[in-house]
């Protein structure tokens, strides 16, 4: 099965959608956005599946369309993380285009913790140099990394089993054809 632009599209509509959503459903529990990150789990779905531009257009239209229509994340939140989405979106897109180990779940992995360290690497950079100049630059080690150890577990827990089920379901394209058999 080919996976059409068109259908990268409604993948990545609906992904843009769910980055509404899901933070909706999570924040019924008081902190469980900073701790779970649900905007982060269809971003790194889109790049994963789609590539780096449908990656890159749902780390950026993502949060904004949900602080936008919820109010979350906050304006003041906003511009890092789109930096932060934009770049999980693109690094888990590139990554999932160069990264070939003939294992489709080394690939998840491997585009999913490098993108994990780039949007938080590259959130803090901006959030130090240009949103808020003088802020510490490593901040985002206790913001992003500390605090959203069980959404980061999630993400690890939760995006291999999807990706496998879609592409089971015939949803998404096989990696692999003769390869790495999905379970």
């Amino acid at each position: 099965m080919k996976f059409s632009y068109v259908r990268k599209m409604v993948f990545c509509a609906v992904c843009i959608a769910l980055c509404v959503v899901l933070p909706i459903a999570f924040h019924a529990i008081p902190n469980a956005g900073t701790v779970f990150l649900p905007m982060h789990i269809p971003v790194l779905l889109c790049g994963l599946a789609c590539g780096w531009p449908f990656g890159l257009v749902n780390g950026i239209l993502g949060p904004l369309l949900s602080s936008i229509v919820t109010g979350m994340p906050p304006a003041a939140m906003l511009p890092s993380m789109m930096v932060e989405c934009a770049a999980y979106g693109l690094v888990t897109g590139l990554m999932m285009l160069f990264v070939r180990t003939k294992s489709f779940t080394a690939d998840l992995y491997i585009s999913m913790l490098t993108a994990m360290v780039a949007g938080r690497v590259l959130s803090g950079l901006a959030k130090a140099w240009i949103f808020t100049p003088g802020a510490d630059p490593f901040a985002w080690v206790t913001t992003s990394l500390v605090t959203g150890i069980p959404g980061i577990v999630l993400q690890l827990v939760l995006m291999p089993l999807v990706i496998f089920a879609l592409t089971k379901a015939h949803l998404l394209p096989i990696r692999y054809p003769k390869g790495e058999k999905i379970a």
